[in-house]
């Protein structure tokens, strides 16, 4: 089976993901990760040298890739990669995947991101807490009907990696 993880960045995909595949004894794939890996280039290059478009159609093929393996594996997805091309019905139309949507709030992502910045090119220039918030609810507003689609949504606020873990668990297996 594979699992796939979506949501906002900062949502918490790649942390509780790496959890979530050692409990089960899967193999942990971060899209972005593999993307780098195969391309031999960071996001940040591909998105400089060869913009959005060639990043997106990348993500896109990368993931039908991981989707057709039929390994049992957690995939962390892009926060934005279940809202361009088909990526969302090519998740919700393969055998044997289950998507998950690690849903948080905006004041839980904007703490997280708030640490973050630095690391995250998409928000490393937003100056306020206002504007973070703005930013962030305006993506959310855009993005959360791709995430709804999700065969399982687990609100994260205020919850420990162990509770989240239980829920899944009980709403998967």
């Amino acid at each position: 089976m594979i699992l796939v993880l979506i949501g906002y960045m900062a949502s918490g995909k790649s942390t509780f993901g790496r959890i979530l595949a050692e409990k089960l004894h899967y193999e942990f794939i971060d899209l972005d990760d593999y993307i780098e890996k195969n391309e031999k280039s960071t996001i940040s290059d591909i998105f400089k040298i060869k913009g959005e478009i060639h990043f997106r159609k990348l993500e896109t093929q990368y993931l039908k890739e991981l989707l057709e393996s039929k390994k049992d594996l957690v995939l962390s997805l892009g926060g934005g990669t279940p809202c361009y091309s088909s990526n969302m019905n090519l998740i919700l139309e393969s055998n044997d995947v289950k998507s998950i949507y690690l849903k948080a709030s905006i004041p839980t992502l904007m703490a997280r991101l708030k640490n973050e910045k630095g690391k995250r090119p998409l928000v490393a220039h937003i100056e306020t807490d206002d504007m973070l918030a703005e930013f962030i609810g305006k993506h959310l507003f855009e993005r959360s009907p791709f995430y709804s689609m999700a065969n399982v949504t687990i609100t994260t606020d205020n919850k420990s990696l162990k509770a989240i873990m239980e829920e899944l668990v009980l709403e998967l297996f």
